[in-house]
């Protein structure tokens, strides 16, 4: 291994101790050696910082950093400081990695230097009592399998586990690593990427296997809640998109649209027309704004978002959009 090795592997832990030894051992079986891992002990209360001890005196490759605390992005951007390398890993002490994930994906950012950030599709374990909406959330970003499909999908989810990326190093480090402005620091961070023009790629097989158990922090920090990701969104669609824009078109009249005009008018921005489908809510006004169909609507260079939560629904829309002529990224946005 040189002095300073191809992969930094930046893993924040806090009371890790029933997965991490997994966590660890998905690691030292990695078939890349040249790595280092960077560990990160959020002021564990457990056996986690006796655990990465010992892996430190095993391995010199690992390195523990140890904190009293002071939250995951905090966390985050110190082990930042400490990465040496010109490639960055995610993972997290819960979660398992292929045995071929660093060297997989040290190959795409080698062979694509066009290419900022490769993501690693995945797979939710346990399977025993996945719930629908995680199975199709997999399913939805394993098949973002390129550039382009992502970049379009920007604003639906995050498209990426964070855990399961490598990007290269300076990237991060050049939008000023980690931010806490209670959304998601991993989404806020992709979409700052993609607004600086960073290029996007995925492994088209599993190579990372993302623990799902009660205490994951997209389940218990407010922080991935979706009023927080639906902030997040709006905070970089007014950057870009919705900028200087003081109303717009609300595609979908439902719970998810209905969430997301409340959030357009806490910021000063008015719906003034809604787009439906169903029957029983075409021509009524919704907030002071006609509910019309969307075959008989003409944008007429509005801006639009298209909120539209139920299962096909939004491959329905951008069929109906690409009759109309409405162009995607420019006239419109999927926010659901």
């Amino acid at each position: 291994m040189s002095c300073k090795p191809l992969i930094s592997v930046l893993m924040p832990v806090r009371n890790e101790e029933r997965f991490l030894p997994a966590a660890l051992d998905s690691l030292f079986r990695q078939t890349l050696a040249d790595w280092e891992l960077v560990a990160v002990d959020d002021g564990s209360s457990d056996a986690t910082p006796a655990i990465l001890a010992a892996a430190a005196k095993g391995d010199p490759r690992v390195r523990v950093l140890r904190r009293e605390g002071g939250g995951l992005v905090a966390a985050l951007n110190a082990g930042l400081e400490l990465c040496r390398a010109p490639l960055l890993a995610r993972m997290d002490g819960d979660d398992v990695s292929h045995p071929r994930r660093l060297a997989t994906q040290a190959d795409c950012l080698s062979e694509n230097p066009h290419v900022g950030l490769v993501a690693s599709s995945f797979r939710h374990f346990p399977r025993q009592g996945l719930r629908r909406g995680m199975l199709d959330y997999e399913r939805w970003q394993n098949s973002l399998t390129a550039h382009e499909l992502i970049v379009r999908d920007l604003f639906v989810e995050s498209p990426f586990v964070h855990p399961g990326v490598m990007t290269r190093r300076e990237i991060v480090a050049g939008l000023g690593g980690y931010r806490d402005l209670g959304w998601p620091e991993d989404y806020d961070l992709w979409l700052r990427m993609a607004a600086a023009g960073t290029r996007f790629a995925r492994l088209p097989g599993p190579v990372f296997c993302w623990r799902d158990h009660p205490e994951r922090a997209t389940r218990t920090m407010s922080e991935y809640a979706q009023d927080a990701m639906r902030r997040c969104k709006l905070h970089h669609l007014q950057q870009a998109f919705l900028e200087e824009v003081s109303e717009l078109v609300l595609a979908g009249a439902g719970q998810e649209a209905r969430a997301w005009q409340r959030l357009l008018a806490a910021a000063g921005i008015r719906v003034s027309h809604w787009l439906d489908v169903d029957p029983r809510k075409i021509g009524r006004l919704l907030h002071g704004a006609p509910v019309l169909h969307s075959e008989s609507f003409e944008l007429e260079q509005r801006k639009m978002l298209v909120a539209i939560g139920l299962r096909g629904a939004r491959d329905q829309f951008r069929q109906t959009a690409a009759r109309r002529g409405w162009t995607e990224g420019a006239d419109f946005v999927c926010v659901a």
